[in-house]
């Protein structure tokens, strides 16, 4: 379908689409990275704070409305707060979309939930070290992305504008994507308001899968990557063009319908960095489950290296008492049990011979 030449422009692409992927990811990681490290302030304080003799005395009772968290999350009851949560969760993404009343209360929940035996677990360090995990994957580039490359380049004809068009797919997405996220914050919030008057010490909230997606919030992830990864195929198909075939091709398109382009990938790529990684890597750990990360790295090998060598025994074991069953013979019986089959045996006999004789006699 391709000739020689059309082939080895596609490599090129392919080439560049992967180098723009891969070095926006980075961009994205490292200045989402910068803007969570602020948060190892509050981190401290909270330590110094639980270390304090002071506030370690017994827990005062609060009204839950007197607290920071629900001041600024809780909207009231009713149809008209739910609308209203949703429309602020939209506009908090924009400014401010993590407040140190959020972590303090978000990390509090996830240390009551999942390590109640650990007040002092390093929460901002666990954060860390999720992010890690998850940027090898969003830095990947997985089939289902490809076909939509696939995709784009039949649906590329002219007249179309599909390269524009596509730009607001990203886009779209990142604004749900961070909507969602700040509205989790809201449900929590309003869990507690709804169930509690005046709470003894800190506000706690429970962490739930019930507040995403299809209860997984793994899909948040899966989100953020088809965004960065058609964020970086609409910029590096802009470039392959210019350098390609120049600025004024016909392929590169009307200056109208570039410019919102460019506009468009460069405040995904903002907002992406300055808002929602920073609110997925503490948002997604409000589910019902924690992650590996939550062991420190040789922590982690250790038990990896028991699960293997637990499941190796546990196959070798079965193997071996699979063999022993088979290489049993038959069973040796017991000189009593010989005695009584024997002495069954001969009873039968001496009841058919007299049977016989009576039948004998008869005739």
């Amino acid at each position: 379908m391709l000739s020689t030449t059309a082939l080895h422009h596609l490599h090129i692409f392919i080439f560049v689409l992967a180098c723009v992927h891969v070095v926006f990811c980075v961009l994205t990681i490292l200045f989402g990275s910068a803007r969570i490290r602020q948060w190892k302030l509050w981190e401290d304080s909270i330590s110094k704070k639980e270390q304090d003799p002071e506030e370690a005395q017994g827990p005062k009772f609060t009204h839950v409305k007197d607290h920071d968290f629900i001041k600024s999350r809780y909207l009231g009851f009713g149809k008209n707060s739910y609308i209203l949560g949703w429309v602020h969760s939209f506009f908090k993404q924009f400014y401010a979309s993590v407040t140190r009343s959020d972590y303090t209360t978000l990390r509090l929940g996830f240390i009551m939930t999942h390590c109640r035996g650990n007040p002092k677990f390093d929460f901002h360090k666990y954060m860390m070290r999720v992010l890690e995990a998850d940027f090898k994957k969003v830095v990947g580039i997985s089939w289902y992305l490809w076909l939509f490359v696939v995709i784009f380049l039949f649906l590329n004809v002219s007249g179309w504008h599909a390269y524009f068009w596509i730009a607001f797919i990203p886009f779209i997405l990142l604004l749900a994507v961070g909507t969602k996220l700040e509205h989790v914050i809201i449900q929590l919030a309003h869990e507690v308001a709804e169930k509690h008057v005046a709470v003894q010490g800190d506000l706690v909230v429970r962490p739930s899968d019930d507040h995403f997606w299809f209860n997984k919030p793994k899909i948040v992830l899966l989100l953020i990557h088809i965004i960065l990864f058609q964020n970086s195929f609409e910029l590096a198909f802009f470039f392959w063009i210019w350098v390609q075939y120049g600025f004024d091709s016909c392929i590169m398109g009307q200056v109208g319908y570039i410019i919102p382009r460019l506009v468009i990938g460069a405040f995904v790529q903002f907002l992406c960095s300055y808002s929602t990684l920073p609110l997925y890597a503490i948002v997604t750990q409000m589910g019902s489950s924690f992650k590996r990360e939550i062991f420190e790295e040789h922590i982690q090998e250790g038990l990896v290296g028991w699960a293997k060598q637990a499941k190796k025994k546990a196959g070798l074991r079965r193997d071996a008492n699979e063999s022993s069953h088979n290489q049993v013979g038959p069973k040796v019986e017991s000189p009593l049990i010989q005695m009584a089959k024997a002495g069954s045996r001969e009873t039968a006999v001496e009841e058919n011979k007299s049977g016989e004789i009576i039948h004998g006699t008869a005739s």
